[in-house]
């Protein structure tokens, strides 16, 4: 038996998002679908460590930039994402969805996470030209989506590096 998936329109999600008693739901609409953002402490925790070190590399360099967590949606293409950890240079908005993508979206994934749908949001961010590093807590790897460079596997001993932050490394082993 097929499993019949209920599809509503952006207009219809961004309706269900904007009533009070749904100010607090963590969802995302992707492909159609409003999606729960699954998580855990383990996933949670990764995501704090790389918006740290971010965060660090910003004050230290004194660069202005600005970092947001899985409560913040952003727009891609008619789709609305939470990433883990966001950074762009521009200012964020007060606006209920933040109409600017990223310029760097970091997903940790999570055991619950749906990968069919994480494949749909690494491919619109790469088309929107956000810089995509997917975070593998079990095998301890990270895939990076850069536009126009393609997919890139880093495991430990590697560096994570973003064009956006000159000077910025971390490297792979430090976040778990």
């Amino acid at each position: 038996m097929a499993l019949h998936r209920q599809t509503i329109s952006v207009e219809q999600f961004d309706a269900f998002l904007a009533r009070q008693e749904n100010a607090d739901l963590k969802i995302e609409y992707i492909a159609g679908e409003m999606v729960d953002v699954p998580s855990n402490t383990r996933s949670s925790e990764i995501a704090q460590k790389v918006s740290f070190y971010l965060q660090l590399y910003l004050h230290q360099n004194q660069v202005a930039g600005h970092i947001t967590g899985e409560a913040g949606l952003y727009q891609i293409g008619d789709e609305r994402y939470a990433p883990d950890v966001a950074f762009k240079h521009a200012a964020t908005t007060t606006d209920f969805v933040d109409p600017n993508p990223p310029e760097l979206a970091v997903e940790v994934v999570s055991p619950s996470d749906n990968l069919r749908l994480l494949s749909v949001k690494i491919s619109n961010y790469v088309a929107a030209g956000t810089t995509v590093w997917v975070i593998y807590p079990e095998d301890k790897q990270v895939v990076t989506h850069i536009p126009q460079r393609g997919a890139q596997i880093l495991t430990a001993n590697d560096h994570l590096t973003f064009d956006g932050l000159p000077g910025f490394k971390l490297r792979v082993g430090d976040i778990f």
